[in-house]
């Protein structure tokens, strides 16, 4: 994307308690449009149906309540559960570019299309909305690629965006830090 565009905006976006957050049905529902084996399927909804859960508190046990939504800690069904969510999350604007890992997600918007970047960040809010997801901007962070063609040129660099703070280092995927 740099080889035509002055600058880069690349949006590292949080969502809060991601796996503590999808919601069992919903989820069944992406499940039931993709194209596995019903065996598959009706496992995975028996792994999701009948979970409670309980407080004790000294003596006293509360009501158990039905849990509807959340992927079993350290389950290996949770990274997979949040990709099959995250599934339907796509750009607005065509030469955007959203990469999702786990539930790792990045907006990536060319200066061509620095535009568009508050109605991408709008609609990815909107998609969170509506996957019981929520949109964490204060542990969000923008970083700014640039040519070195722009730096030499003094280009300037386009405001932060909404409440996402930007930044000149992001670590990406678990791996090394990222300099601009």
């Amino acid at each position: 994307m740099l080889s035509n565009n002055q600058f880069v905006r690349v949006f590292a976006l949080d969502f809060s308690k991601a796996f503590d957050s999808i919601k069992h049905e919903p989820l069944l529902g992406k499940l039931s449009s993709l194209s596995i084996p019903d065996g598959i399927y009706n496992w995975i909804e028996f792994f999701f149906s009948g979970r409670g859960h309980c407080t004790r508190f000294g003596n006293d046990i509360s009501e158990i309540a039905e849990i509807t939504a959340s992927i079993v800690q350290g389950s290996s069904l949770g990274p997979a559960a949040y990709v099959v969510t995250a599934a339907d999350l796509r750009p607005r604007c065509d030469d955007n570019v959203i990469i999702k890992y786990a539930d790792d997600t990045y907006l990536i918007v060319p200066s061509d299309n620095s535009d568009s970047r508050t109605e991408e960040l709008r609609h990815i809010q909107a998609w969170a909305d509506s996957n019981n997801l929520r949109l964490n901007a204060a542990k969000s962070r923008e970083i700014v690629f640039q040519t070195h063609n722009a730096r030499r040129k003094m280009i300037q660099l386009p405001p932060p965006c909404l409440d996402i703070e930007q930044v000149d280092r992001i670590t990406c995927l678990a791996s090394s830090s990222t300099t601009a």
